[in-house]
């Protein structure tokens, strides 16, 4: 079995033993390192080498934001998973564009945190269900952006889809709605990822909605 090593960052010893707890419980999951603050979390990523990092935006010395666009340049980089306290926080969208693969709210149903983990670990993305639509729309409006040339490279299938994707859609919902297998949907959202130059199915959603190709609401 493929173990996946944890680094948990947190500034509150009890929210660290928490998840520490959660994700040690879980035979497939070990947590190799924690930290106290953004740059600890920096210095044990580094030194660890963990797989995934399980970050709360809000920490002394360097915060989540800075940490995770500190990670994203390490190679090989962690996937990040950002916790918020707060569903319309100000610092998620700065994570997310800082290289974050995903995010949870930090009251999240422990079996939401463990699925988390595993997805970045197999290179996808997760956004918390309760507020991922609102919040992607909400931050992208806050910065809109003109088209860059790279979205001419999308066929309009992968358009298609990319828009469905922006609107919350699973692949299995976008080949109902496109009339598609599954399996053809994934390979346009891999396409999808690789012409734009994007890490996550979270963040083609972001660049939908900047890139005005959603409307919004």
């Amino acid at each position: 079995m493929v173990t996946i090593r944890v680094l948990v960052a947190d500034d509150q010893e009890a929210a660290r033993d928490a998840l520490r707890l959660i994700l040690d419980g879980e035979p497939d999951i070990e947590v190799v390192a924690v930290a106290a603050d953004g740059a600890e979390a920096v210095r044990q990523a580094l030194s660890r080498r963990p797989d995934v990092a399980v970050m709360d935006l809000r920490m002394p010395q360097m915060d989540g934001i800075a940490a995770i666009r500190r990670l994203s340049a390490v190679e090989p980089a962690p996937r990040v998973l950002a916790l918020t306290t707060f569903d319309l926080d100000e610092y998620l969208f700065g994570a997310l564009r800082a290289g974050a693969a995903g995010f949870l709210l930090k009251d999240s149903d422990p079996d939401l945190l463990v699925a988390a983990v595993r997805e970045l670990h197999q290179g996808r993305g997760l956004v918390d269900p309760q507020v991922t639509g609102r919040l992607i729309s909400r931050f992208a409006a806050l910065s809109p952006r003109q088209a860059g040339p790279e979205l001419g490279l999308l066929t309009p299938r992968e358009h298609d889809v990319l828009r469905l994707l922006a609107r919350g859609m699973s692949n299995g919902e976008i080949a109902a709605a496109c009339t598609i297998e599954e399996g053809t949907v994934k390979t346009h959202v891999n396409r999808i990822l690789t012409k734009l130059g994007l890490r996550t199915r979270v963040h083609a959603a972001i660049y939908a909605h900047e890139h005005g190709l959603v409307p919004p609401g």
